[in-house]
């Protein structure tokens, strides 16, 4: 079992290959929690390391996806602002926020954002770290740090650019403008809206989908993507080359290779 956050906090299944993590505190509009932080950056560590986890979805209960950090439970759990030191905030946020979204980001299995409701702040994040994103009609999506006189943190400044451009990620983070689930999805933040009864199942099709393939060679394809835009042409096609060999030593790749030669339906495994 993962540590810190009590269970029904964070809950937690396997379901068909797929690991579903659920936000659990629909009273606090599912603002998270340092413990709960904890627990589902350890959840996603074992989704990696587990042959049976082939996908994985993040969702919440309740009316709000995740309002934010639960800056209450952070103040109680830290120095008071009269007693802290230069690097205690930096550090606060290495080992918080940026923990959190970097888990998403490295997780070796692809992670699917169930957005049932308001996304804030980290929340926002957390959804848009993920490798797709389906949102129920009254998701919204708000770079809540500007209306507290605050610096983006969680990543946001290095996710948005790479969604919508640097342009459009200054005016979301400069005026804190709540941005409806629909124009999310014109704007490329979301894949797909959906209307509310119908999110699970959705986001339930899609992760199985993802849990029948291939499975290394998903994980290696998010691992290009993610780093493409962070390197030149070179580096990028170094890096699939080497992908490319690595993942023809697959069990999955060999199958797919004599599938098509055999003329029928790949059945993968996930090695």
């Amino acid at each position: 079992m993962s540590p810190t956050a009590p269970e029904d906090e964070v809950l937690h299944r396997l379901d068909n290959g797929v690991s579903w993590i659920t936000l659990n505190r629909p009273e606090a509009m599912n603002a998270v929690t340092w413990d709960q932080r904890e627990r589902i950056i350890a959840l996603l560590g074992e989704a990696s390391a587990d042959p049976a986890v082939r996908a994985v979805v993040v969702t919440a209960t309740g009316k709000g996806f995740c309002a934010g950090a639960d800056l209450r439970a952070d103040l109680r759990g830290g120095p008071a602002a009269g007693e802290r030191v230069a690097g205690d905030v930096a550090r606060m946020i290495r080992l918080g926020a940026q923990r959190l979204i970097t888990a998403v980001l490295d997780c070796e299995k692809p992670v699917v954002a169930a957005v049932n409701g308001t996304a804030a702040g980290i929340g926002a994040h957390l959804a848009l770290a993920c490798d797709l994103v389906v949102a129920a009609e009254p998701a919204r999506f708000i770079e809540v740090f500007v209306r507290r006189g605050l610096v983006p943190d969680g990543g946001g400044a290095y996710l948005l650019p790479r969604l919508v451009g640097p342009q459009k990620a200054k005016e979301l983070m400069f005026f804190g403008d709540a941005v409806p689930a629909a124009e999310a999805e014109r704007l490329g933040l979301v894949n797909k809206v959906v209307p509310a009864e119908e999110l699970e199942a959705v986001a339930r099709a899609w992760a199985e989908r993802l849990a029948q393939g291939p499975t290394r060679a998903i994980a290696m394809t998010k691992q290009l993507v993610n780093a493409s835009l962070d390197g030149d042409r070179a580096t990028a096609l170094a890096a699939e080359a080497t992908a490319q060999e690595i993942n023809m030593t697959t069990a999955d790749a060999n199958e797919g290779v004599a599938s098509f030669v055999e003329r029928r339906t790949p059945k993968y495994h996930g090695r």
